[in-house]
């Protein structure tokens, strides 16, 4: 999960916050009743991982992929996933050029600043495997050429957890790659009337005039400003204990890696930033972490977030640092 060195001017800050805080407006407003999502979906975006969203049809997958693309002011492309879909189709291909006589580049929909991956499971595993080099090196290799990402590139990929026939499940290597795992769930009755009236034209246009401001470099900026939300040694170790934990605990095969803690912590100091605060405490890491576990641990029970609710109760809470502590 590395980070562009570019820095946000200290004058800027603030107007990133009430940008921010417009694309929160216009999230909540896209879909209803669903504000913890997404606060989580935002951490996800944040801290610079991917997102895997577990759950059944029609609930808003694409709506919100598409609503937070339009937010941030970034390039939106939406892959449905099939098993006749090729590798190429989502990376790209070289075509030659009567006329030019040289093989030219087109890009695929990877190129996009924020990619849907519909139904990733029903790809096959050599076309799941296309998004790996791009999910965590934010680049392609085509005929041994290498074509860069954008820095700000985010995959949210779906998947039905009712319907299993004829799909390919992710692979642990893969699952890895996203930094967590959320589901959207029904709404309230009361959330659906509003969705209802939404579906109306002259609702359909409020949603039309929030604008949240956002700039080309602006969600980059955002996510530096996140990697620098500093984190107290006591907090890291406390991360550490708890990871370790998830290695030697009896209902759990697969432990959290490096890489897992790595990305526990950078979703903790997303955390940390959304809730206006300058460092990272025990409540941020308890917080992201039934999202940011389930998608990477091997859990042998029907209910992981029990197993982790309980190695979180385990591990004794360190006293929150002071600001001139978590900046040491």
């Amino acid at each position: 999960m590395s980070t562009a060195e570019v820095e946000a001017p200290e004058s800027s800050a603030g107007e990133l916050r009430e940008k921010l805080t417009r694309l929160r407006q216009l999230l909540n407003h896209t879909l209803k009743g669903k504000a913890e999502t997404i606060e989580q979906v935002l951490v996800c975006l944040l801290a610079q991982g991917h997102l895997l969203l577990e759950d059944q049809p029609g609930l808003g997958k694409t709506t919100l992929a598409k609503a937070l693309a339009r937010g941030v002011g970034e390039r939106f492309a939406r892959v449905q996933c099939t098993p006749d879909l090729l590798p190429s189709d989502v990376t790209g291909f070289s075509i030659f050029n009567q006329k030019s006589h040289e093989f030219e580049f087109r890009q695929g929909p990877v190129f996009a600043d924020i990619l849907l991956a519909d139904e990733i499971n029903r790809a096959t595993p050599r076309t799941q495997s296309a998004l790996l080099e791009a999910m965590a090196e934010r680049q392609v290799t085509i005929d041994t050429e290498r074509y860069p990402l954008s820095q700000s590139f985010f995959v949210i990929a779906t998947q039905n957890p009712i319907e299993q026939h004829g799909t390919y499940p992710l692979p642990e290597a893969q699952l890895d790659r996203f930094a967590m795992k959320l589901s959207i769930g029904y709404p309230e009755a009361e959330d659906e009337v509003a969705m209802l009236r939404h579906a109306v034209a002259a609702e359909k246009q409020r949603d039309d005039e929030i604008e949240t401001g956002f700039e080309q470099g602006d969600l980059l900026l955002l996510q530096n400003l996140v990697a620098s939300v500093p984190v107290s040694r006591n907090i890291q170790e406390y991360l550490v204990a708890l990871g370790r934990l998830t290695r030697k605990h009896s209902r759990i095969h697969l432990g959290l890696s490096p890489r897992g803690l790595m990305i526990w912590q950078r979703c903790a100091q997303a955390r940390a930033f959304l809730a206006e605060r300058e460092f990272v405490t025990p409540d941020d890491l308890q917080h992201v972490a039934i999202p940011v576990l389930t998608v990477r641990l091997g859990i042998d029970d029907l209910n992981p977030e029990q197993v982790i609710q309980e190695i979180i109760n385990e591990v004794p809470v360190p006293v929150a640092p002071s600001p001139e502590e978590a900046r040491k």
